[in-house]
């Protein structure tokens, strides 16, 4: 991982200890759910040596449903999140570890990690339950850091990326709840944004691994629940939400 100056002294403070020790003896079990094995791998072996870093890479998972599965077996401190995956993205994995999340004693929690710094997906996984959001450009310490961070409960963002959940969360001017948008599931509104964007079906399909007749499916879906006609009533729609 490189170094990226967006990082810096004031975004995420070292782990308790002494000598720039992250793991200071203490110990964080952690899962790794990201779509890209090489990235896993690269990730698992940069945080992973448990013995100086003090996180134990307990489980990985490559798609929502292994995701889901995973968390429930090893139910780990720390999940590391990315928010583009198969089968529904981040926020579904959220949404089906939501009492995870919310047990009394030992809950699970999130850490999301993505090469995505748009702020609807940050703030699409953070009101999703997700307790920090961090980019890949994240360093190797920084991220152990921020693994015992969230562990402990605190919420981690780089600088950038929290002012985009102040934004959300704290200002006046946040939208409102979309009755509308509500209407649609995860995949739904995964298959709208690429559509808007001008996505052929078929590129539909290719970056969200399925099918044409899939996206097909899906598409007519939106239409109906939305009570649009075309996609470019589609596209009029997301634009006027900023879905795009």
């Amino acid at each position: 991982m490189s170094h990226d100056p967006q990082y810096g002294t004031g975004g995420l403070p070292n782990a308790p200890g002494s000598g720039g020790d992250p793991a200071a003896g203490r110990r964080s079990r952690v899962v790794l759910v990201d779509d890209h094995r090489m990235f896993r791998a690269g990730v698992q072996a940069e945080i992973g040596r448990t013995a100086e870093t003090g996180v134990e890479v307990v489980g990985e998972a490559g798609d929502v449903d292994q995701a889901v599965s995973v968390i429930r077996a090893t139910r780990p401190d720390v999940v590391l999140l990315d928010v583009h995956l198969p089968g529904g993205g981040g926020v579904e994995v959220l949404r089906r570890s939501a009492e995870l999340m919310g047990a009394a004693t030992d809950p699970v929690r999130f850490l999301a990690l993505s090469v995505s710094d748009a702020a609807e997906d940050v703030i699409g996984v953070i009101r999703g339950g997700a307790r920090g959001y961090v980019t890949k450009t994240i360093t190797g310490n920084d991220l152990v850091n921020a693994i015992f961070r969230v562990a402990d409960g605190d919420a981690v963002f780089s600088p950038r990326l929290a002012g985009f959940v102040l934004d959300a969360f704290a200002s006046s001017d946040a939208a409102p709840a979309d009755e509308d948008l509500d209407r649609l599931t995860q995949r739904e509104r995964e298959v709208l944004r690429l559509i808007a964007r001008g996505y052929a079906y078929k590129e539909v399909g290719k970056e969200l691994f399925i099918s044409v007749k899939t996206v097909e499916s899906h598409v007519s879906a939106v239409l109906r629940k939305l009570q649009l006609s075309n996609r470019h009533e589609l596209t009029r729609w997301a634009t006027a939400r900023r879905l795009i």
